[in-house]
């Protein structure tokens, strides 16, 4: 429904006895000229898949066997696609929930095609000189929107219920214009958590991709360009014989089947890519660390983001901590960024031999890969010593309990600060300017 400058979907999911829930995803300053140029079916259709997006967040309560699609249409291809994004996108859902997910049928989907014909993929002008790009809040996008910026790139800043972390680097990144989408959950889902019903993590960088191509074909943009780095393809447990992965919807596997599905049936021309995917997260917050505008401002933090703070005690905080440690000085690190030096807090000894891959799985959070925390916490306990001060208890810990036992570390800092990924879809252009920043980063 397009109403005063904005775009509104809403969405009807029922499951039995009788529960129905009708979320809203509402899309600010439309342009309402574009808009109307474009077929009711292209709408239908972005409508269509942002409701097929939501059905995790709901699904998950009951865990149905069989989901009834009464809204459109999917073929074979399609129907596979969606069962693979909730097995593997879900994953950590049915660990937490100690859910066999293997069993054969475990969730079915069905379809009527002959109510709702296959729509084609939306194949009209898109403007390939400007790209959209998500902003969330962290180090990571922040990143992305300046180095573009700085290279003069016509950028669009993007943002999903932005908090106000993300308005600030919005702000702070220049670009042209800002794009503004609002989800609402249904009340009813939030009362069925607190009676009980299965809860947990759903796949919502899968929901980011989705909502951020939407937008992209309703105001033109041919690239949509995300932040997700190279150390999310790693996993953190195994489970019924398959691995689990916290990041799967930010991993290299997602973003080349998103891509390709994208093309099939929303946008014939959009290309949905991350801009950082050849980086790890201590190579990016290296990069980060040149850019102290962005220090005050940016949370990454799950805990404390509706009081945009951050909590000092989560495996996210310390993680993120020791990632700029050996990169910015700790007056700025404990006092413009963090509050205190996590390092002297003993209560989170525990959390860096979790980071460290010391626990029955690597912490369910957005952090780094196992290896390159290792090299991280190599360089903070480098930072120190050289400086010739006493070890505060984290590094303390880690250096007598873990790194000890480690070898070679000093080759394999190298490795991982100088590491490029080649498995990306970035363009050409925008290939050459990454490298080019991240010699300047090493220099």
């Amino acid at each position: 429904m397009l109403e005063e400058g904005a775009l509104r979907f809403g969405f009807d999911f029922e499951i039995e006895p009788g529960i129905r829930f009708s979320p809203e995803v509402v899309v600010r300053d439309i342009d309402r000229q574009r808009v109307s140029h474009l077929q009711p079916e292209v709408l239908n259709n972005l409508a269509f898949h942002l409701g097929l997006m939501e059905i995790p967040s709901y699904w998950k309560a009951t865990c149905s066997p069989e989901i009834v699609i009464r809204a459109g249409s999917l073929d074979e291809y399609q129907i596979s696609w969606w069962k693979q994004l909730l097995l593997k996108g879900l994953g950590e859902f049915f660990y937490s929930n100690d859910i066999n997910f293997t069993v054969p049928d475990f969730v079915t989907f069905k379809i009527d095609p002959d109510i709702f014909p296959q729509v084609r993929p939306y194949e009209g002008q898109l403007d390939s000189s400007r790209l959209l790009v998500p902003i969330g809040g962290g180090k990571d996008s922040a990143v992305t929107c300046e180095l573009l910026t700085r290279a003069k790139k016509k950028i669009a800043c993007w943002s999903l219920n932005p908090t106000r972390a993300s308005l600030e680097i919005i702000r702070l990144s220049q670009g042209q214009r800002s794009i503004i989408v609002t989800r609402s959950i249904d009340g009813t889902l939030l009362r069925l958590n607190e009676e009980g019903y299965l809860n947990g993590h759903t796949p919502f960088s899968a929901y980011l991709a989705f909502s951020s191509t939407a937008c992209a074909v309703l105001f033109g943009y041919k690239n949509v360009v995300v932040s997700n780095e190279r150390s999310s393809n790693e996993g953190n447990i195994s489970f019924q014989g398959r691995e689990i992965n916290h990041q799967y919807s930010k991993s290299f596997e997602f973003e080349e089947g998103f891509r390709d599905y994208s093309q099939r049936y929303l946008a014939r021309d959009i290309n949905y890519f991350s801009f950082l995917r050849p980086l790890y997260e201590l190579q990016i917050a290296r990069g980060f660390s040149r850019f102290p505008q962005y220090f005050p401002v940016f949370r990454s933090c799950n805990k404390g983001q509706k009081t945009d703070s951050w909590c000092h005690k989560c495996e996210k905080c310390l993680f993120v901590f020791t990632v700029l440690y050996p990169f910015v000085e700790d007056k700025v690190l404990t006092s413009t960024i963090f509050s205190e030096n996590l390092f002297e807090k003993e209560e989170l000894i525990e959390t860096a031999h979790k980071l460290l891959g010391w626990g029955e799985n690597k912490p369910f959070e957005c952090v780094g890969t196992v290896e390159e925390t290792a090299v991280a916490f190599y360089l903070c306990l480098k930072k120190v010593k050289q400086r010739g001060e006493p070890l505060p208890p984290v590094l303390q810990s880690v250096q007598e309990k873990i790194l000890v036992r480690e070898h070679g570390l000093e080759e394999r800092t190298l490795a991982v600060l100088r590491s490029w990924d080649a498995k990306h879809a970035i363009p050409r252009d925008l290939e050459e300017l990454l490298v080019r920043e991240v010699e300047l980063w090493q220099s």
